[in-house]
């Protein structure tokens, strides 16, 4: 087939692709409590029966298992050695922020806005269209091509765990869920649980519970304290002498403080501020003693790890990055997560210990550890999905790390390829949470000719 017209197969694919994902973005595809055939709740039960039915339509064979992933397939051979797409349905708490209604899938000129849109139902819609174009095209396949879609990417990744069990899992692939032009270095990542009394000396805090997840940079974060209408101008006075959006006001009798971050994703914090550092601070500044001191002293709003004596970072990586995503106070204990993202040459698992000795009178649990995930440049699926980004766009090549957990470690060789391009803000997990429907489909025809570089018989274009 000629390259033209090809593509012209690939571009008829843009309105029922944003129709899809249009639909796909109104079902709320939070994680909830396990239900019968729904481990992951009903809302991704739904969503990925959606996903389901509407691979089913464009002619691909479909599995559901169990209702952790569900898959897409097209051409013959092995799983094992099938080129694997891997992309998640399941998306993070809405945050504050928003000027859009969140599963409203507002589309305005050429942005669709949503949670989800670009991380990661836009690129699923892309990957799966692009396969769509393959198929229509009849381009000869010389290997499988098999679209892998999971429900608890953000908080686990129990789903690949599940499939891997009762699947074959692809041996090389990628994830249409970071950016371009190619990610084939994740760092390592430690979450780690704080708990500890609260000190009774000091300023008294009535009430604190800030963040839903680990891995989400709190935008915004509030506590009660016991105090009288002095403390409002204190308050205003520590905002003051740091530049940061923090006030009070008489709530019942109580205090309420407010902090303002900007909201983001643990693995990015350049582009974030985290909240609950600035609370922190302004409660020990107003008296706060014991472990709420010892946070805003060996954290505040760091987010390099440097007050806990894990501050590093190599050439490959870039920075170790730490996220304070939750704090809550209940029953007289306080309660806190740290998300950490360290270098390919940093030795993760003395990072605990490390921690630990850096937040006297807190216990520090390991509550999860992943090693670094790494693909060498040169080797054959980087080199065919450099070749197709290059083909596409005329961008120069060239390879990234992230801090960013994607499924492309859950491959023997995978990799992490697009959806967003250089220069793109980050949006994901972020208040109006967008996608360009041009650049979607940029993306379309780099996917439809990354699965030709690397899956079709030789000379399927001309």
């Amino acid at each position: 087939m000629k390259k033209e017209a090809f593509a012209r197969i690939v571009d008829s694919m843009r309105e029922p692709m944003v129709q899809t994902l249009q639909e796909w973005v109104r079902i709320p595809s939070l994680k909830e409590e396990a239900a019968p055939g729904a481990p992951f709740g009903p809302a991704l039960r739904t969503m990925l029966d959606k996903v389901l039915e509407d691979c089913r339509k464009l002619g691909f064979e479909v599995k559901d298992y169990d209702g952790y992933a569900g898959d897409a397939r097209m051409g013959a051979g092995p799983d094992e050695d099938a080129l694997g797409i891997l992309a998640h349905v399941d998306v993070v708490p809405v945050g504050d922020g928003w000027t859009r209604e969140p599963f409203g899938a507002q589309l305005e000129g050429d942005i669709l806005y949503g949670r989800g849109t670009s991380d990661d139902k836009g690129p699923l819609a892309a990957a799966l269209y692009a396969m769509a174009a393959v198929k229509q095209a009849g381009i000869p396949l010389k290997r499988k091509v098999t679209l892998i879609f999971g429900c608890d990417e953000e908080s686990g990744m129990e789903d690949m765990k599940h499939y891997k069990k009762v699947a074959t899992m692809p041996r090389t692939g990628f994830s249409p869920d970071a950016s371009y032009p190619i990610i084939n270095l994740e760092k390592g990542m430690v979450g780690l649980e704080l708990t500890a009394d609260v000190a009774t000396e000091g300023l008294n805090v009535l009430e604190l519970a800030v963040g839903e997840r680990r891995n989400v940079i709190p935008g915004k974060a509030s506590a009660l304290v016991a105090g009288d209408e002095g403390f409002i101008q204190k308050v205003a006075d520590i905002s003051a002498s740091h530049g940061w959006p923090v006030e009070a006001r008489m709530e019942n009798g109580a205090v309420r403080i407010l902090a303002t971050g900007i909201n983001g994703h643990a693995a990015y914090p350049e582009t974030a501020r985290n909240a609950i550092g600035q609370l922190l601070i302004t409660l020990k500044e107003l008296g706060a003693t014991g472990p709420l001191a010892t946070l805003a002293t060996a954290i505040g709003t760091d987010s390099y790890g440097v007050g806990l004596g894990i501050g590093s970072q190599d050439k490959a990586s870039g920075p170790l990055t730490c996220n304070l995503g939750i704090i809550r106070i209940q029953e007289g204990k306080l309660f806190a997560t740290l998300d950490i993202r360290y270098p390919l040459m940093v030795a993760g698992e003395r990072i605990r210990d490390v921690v630990a000795a850096h937040l006297p009178g807190m216990d520090v649990a390991q509550e999860s550890f992943k090693l670094p995930h790494y693909v060498p440049e040169t080797s054959e699926l980087v080199q065919g999905l450099l070749e197709a980004y290059h083909q596409v766009t005329g961008f120069e090549k060239g390879t990234l790390s992230t801090g960013g957990g994607t499924y492309a470690r859950m491959l023997q060789e995978g990799v992490a390829f697009g959806a967003s391009f250089p220069g793109d803000p980050d949006v994901a997990h972020q208040a109006d949470e967008h996608v360009s429907i041009d650049k979607l489909m940029t993306s379309m025809h780099i996917f439809a000719q990354s699965i030709i570089n690397l899956a079709a018989e030789e000379g399927a274009l001309s």
